[in-house]
């Protein structure tokens, strides 16, 4: 059995352990003791014992993650990577080597590195304004959004309109407003006794149709747009 810290409540391995992979994967990182209406949270070193380490390291990089202001935040730009880094020179730091995946990259403009171009010419490149334009035809034929803080493309076919960039940016699917708890009509983290919230003021009925008859849940960052 798995006994709380904090206050003491015992609980199964493997339920603690499940508790703590669906808060995760839910972006909390706060995470609540599994008793009911307990509003104590788990420590995460107590808990490492019996947590899988894919779920540990998530639960270790989140909490990293949010402790970094959004205006120091780059995400490596390689697909493979996406290890989170800290630039709080933004304005005056470029090249970069990224810690966890050793590649090149530019902490300016979140891309890899350009050596021989400024920020300004590499979107400028020849051919790329051919391909965003092929990208934003497919975006908008898939329904993907880009969050309005790192430009990566977003798709949700599921859930409610709040949406957490690997940024840590929080934004309503719909409107690409920053988040509040009142937005979108959202009750998540709120209870299920909350009052709903007002609808965005952007969700038009075929919206409202489109995300619900389509019942795949898909969060993925298909490629920068600069």
């Amino acid at each position: 059995m798995f006994k709380t810290e904090s206050c003491s409540h015992s609980f199964c391995h493997d339920c603690t352990s499940k508790h703590i992979a669906t808060k995760i994967q839910d972006n909390i990182i706060v995470i609540p003791c599994p008793g009911v209406d307990c509003k104590m949270v788990l420590d995460p070193e107590s808990c490492r014992q019996i947590v899988p380490k894919v779920v540990l390291v998530q639960w270790d990089e989140c909490l990293c993650k949010s402790l970094i202001p959004e205006s120091q935040r780059v995400c490596c730009p390689y697909g493979d990577c996406s290890a989170t880094l800290v630039n709080d020179s933004r304005e005056t730091i470029g090249k970069t080597d990224c810690p966890s995946c050793k590649r090149l990259i530019c902490a300016r403009c979140g891309v890899p590195w350009h050596s021989e171009f400024t920020c300004a010419e590499f979107k400028m490149l020849s051919g790329r304004e051919e391909e965003d334009v092929l990208v934003e035809e497919l975006a908008k034929k898939k329904r993907w959004r880009k969050c309005p803080n790192c430009n990566f493309y977003v798709e949700k076919t599921e859930g409610c309109l709040h949406v957490t960039c690997r940024c840590g940016h929080e934004f309503c699917y719909r409107c690409g407003a920053k988040w509040a708890r009142s937005h979108g009509g959202c009750r998540v983290g709120l209870g299920s006794e909350a009052p709903q919230g007002p609808p965005c003021p952007s969700f038009t009925s075929p919206d409202l149709d489109y995300f619900f008859t389509h019942h795949v849940y898909l969060g993925a960052f298909v490629m920068p747009a600069w």
